[in-house]
This record gives C-alpha cells, structure tokens and sequence, in this order.
C-alpha cells in the first residue's frame, strides 16, 4: 500500500520484485485514464518505493496498478491494483 494515504500532493508506494522480473507500475483515474507510468523496465529482485506526484491532479480516488512479469515468457509473477486518495 502507498504511504500516506490520503495524501496531498506526493505519496511512496513499495513493493517487492520476487526474481528478476519486468515491472510495470501505472496510475490511473477512476474512469480508466493513465495518469501516470512510474515503472515499465526490467527490475532486479528486491524491495523498491517509488514517489507519485500528484500535484498538478484534482483531489479524488485514483488507482495504481502493478504487473510483474517473467523476461523468458511474460508469464504474470503477480499483479494487483490498490486505491489511493488525493486530498487537496
């Protein structure tokens, strides 16, 4: 989960990469829109946190997404999406 949330304007989101691994790590708005790509590149295993700034979006829930995926045969490793709240 990102921290803190809500959060105005900036929030850290951590996540750990199991094995070497494709990441992709996107933010959308309720109706869908990517409003930010924080991650899309290969990553080492590990624990990262990576910072959204949101400060130029209008206060309201948005959604970020994470996708892990085997570099061999983009087998999903694991995907989920998580809800946070931009309080201005």
């Amino acid at each position: 989960q990102n921290y803190p949330n809500p959060f105005n304007p900036s929030t850290a989101i951590r996540f750990s990469v199991p094995q070497d691994a494709m990441v992709s790590l996107s933010v959308y708005d309720l109706l869908g829109r990517t409003v930010a790509t924080l991650v899309d590149r290969p990553m080492m295993s590990g624990t990262y946190e990576q910072t959204f700034h949101a400060g130029a979006l209008a206060s309201g829930t948005y959604l970020y997404a994470l996708r892990i995926t085997s570099p061999e045969n983009g087998a999903v490793l694991h995907s989920s999406v998580r809800k946070m709240l931009l309080l201005k």
